[in-house]
């Protein structure tokens, strides 16, 4: 990928500490991340106003990063995002956060978010996650692990050919 351009989708609710801790990483440049309050207002306005801010940030953005929690699979406007940029033929690749801290702890797996966008097949995911002796999920291991990997797992992502 000649540029490190990215649009970040995810659930913003319950993954935005995490998706934080994604963009800290400073590999790629992602969309700007609206605060709580920022969000809210543009929903406020409707349906189309989501549609027009995730249609403007994704435009020249080089490939769509989506960032799995536990519940990204179910949120409508991750698979919009998904099946836009799918439509568009821009990369895409899928990338479990669920492992990373938020507010000390880590969470689930979550479904795979491409298994609900009506024809998107292929797409690659990776998972960070590292576990301990014991098994339990160890956070700073898994966040080491997606800095030390992330762009060369963007660098595959994959578009629509046809």
């Amino acid at each position: 990928m000649a540029t490190k351009t990215v649009f970040y989708s995810f659930h913003y609710k319950r993954d935005v500490s995490r998706v934080q801790l994604v963009r800290n990483i400073n590999a790629l440049e992602g969309q700007p991340l609206l605060n709580a309050q920022q969000w809210e207002e543009v929903k406020r306005r409707g349906q189309k106003a989501v549609v027009d801010w995730i249609d403007t940030e994704m435009r020249h953005k080089r490939a769509v990063v989506v960032l799995i929690g536990q519940e990204t699979a179910s949120r409508p406007w991750v698979i919009y995002e998904i099946q836009k940029a799918w439509n568009e033929k821009k990369p895409l690749v899928g990338i479990r956060i669920h492992s990373l801290s938020s507010f000390g702890s880590a969470d689930r797996p979550g479904a795979n978010p491409f298994d609900k966008a009506s024809g998107v097949s292929g797409v690659p995911i990776f998972d960070p996650t590292r576990t301990d002796w014991r098994g339990d999920v160890d956070t700073k291991a898994s966040y080491a692990n997606l800095v030390s990997n992330l762009e060369g797992w963007v660098a595959q992502a994959k578009a629509r050919m046809w």
